[in-house]
């Protein structure tokens, strides 16, 4: 089969297409023909080796978290699909490989994609969906009336982390450039913060939870607009001793991956609030909830740009280099 595969660590060119064997079905597994998948920072970030302590694979490897499909094979235990299932997943972190024509995922990573969705679409939403529900829902536990802050509104995250918090009950704020600040309120935010214009430290205070995915000086100035008790979740940030346990990391490597964060944690407890990292995991039950929001009208996806499944490269320059206005990058199978 096609697909883009890293031959090499660390460089752009190492991203090649070529032909690699069709995937091993395992008896838990559903094979499915990808229609099309979508580009994430966690995508050219795997390409460059920043991941390599904690996700090593092994060159070459086929590059990609996100998908939408067509069942084309099931295992023996599957039991949930059968071939001819439109299906949406994103697989996990041990299984990747979605910019390729079939991939193999584990039953309990897939859901049916939301049926008022295109195949593109529906490729937008699995990491974004996932890493919003388990912010919002599993780590912060967002009830009606509070008060959260997301940044980077107009991304990929941004877009959709804005839709779930309001259908919780929240009240909204974002950040955003002067460009999009009509999209974000069309999502829901209540309080937008054009960072061009004002420091959102300044403006905003007293928040219950922050959806961090810009890290640095950002997530460090999102400790002062909590209030006492109040949590900020961060996808980008340094990760912390819990991702590491997470990880089955040895005592050594936790350690390390410990101290990375400590300065933050120390500045979080000494304004009496909490840091923790998250990175997202797989989940087909999580997808199905969100496929039910979805077809009620509680989310849209925004999309940005489709490109062809030959210009795979390209996308990952696109979204890489910030060319983006709003919303997912999305590679469409030809």
């Amino acid at each position: 089969m096609r697909a883009f595969m890293v031959e090499r660590y660390g460089s752009k060119s190492g991203l090649r297409a070529g032909e690699v064997p069709d995937p091993e079905v395992g008896a838990d597994d559903v094979l499915v023909r990808v229609h099309a998948a979508s580009v994430n920072p966690l995508d050219y970030k795997i390409r460059d080796g920043e991941f390599k302590a904690i996700l090593p694979y092994k060159v070459p490897f086929v590059l990609g978290n996100d998908m939408a499909g067509v069942v084309v094979g099931v295992g023996d235990a599957v039991q949930r699909f059968s071939v001819g299932d439109e299906v949406y997943a994103r697989p996990d972190k041990d299984r990747i490989g979605t910019f390729a024509e079939f991939i193999a995922v584990h039953q309990d990573d897939v859901a049916l994609k939301p049926s008022t969705l295109t195949m593109e679409q529906a490729a937008s939403l699995p990491l974004v969906a996932l890493t919003s529900w388990q912010v919002l829902v599993e780590r912060a536990r967002v009830r009606p009336g509070q008060k959260v802050l997301i940044h980077a509104g107009s991304g990929g995250l941004g877009t959709i982390a804005i839709q779930l918090a309001k259908h919780l009950g929240a009240s909204v704020a974002t950040t955003t450039s002067t460009a999009n600040v009509e999209l974000v309120k069309s999502l829901g935010a209540d309080v937008v913060v054009d960072y061009k214009k004002q420091a959102f430290e300044t403006v905003l205070h007293d928040y219950d939870v922050v959806l961090d995915s810009l890290g640095g000086e950002t997530l460090e100035k999102s400790l002062h607009v909590l209030k006492p008790g109040g949590k900020v979740i961060s996808v980008a940030g340094p990760p912390d001793a819990a991702f590491a346990r997470e990880l089955g990391a040895n005592p050594v490597i936790r350690l390390v991956i410990s101290a990375l964060s400590f300065r933050t944690r120390q500045r979080a407890r000494r304004r009496n609030v909490e840091y923790s990292f998250l990175f997202m995991e797989a989940g087909g039950n999580q997808l199905r909830e969100l496929a039910t929001l979805v077809d009620a009208g509680g989310i849209r996806p925004v999309i940005d740009h489709v490109f062809p499944f030959e210009a795979t490269r390209e996308a990952l320059e696109y979204a890489e280099q910030g060319r983006a206005k709003a919303g997912k990058v999305v590679i469409r199978m030809t």
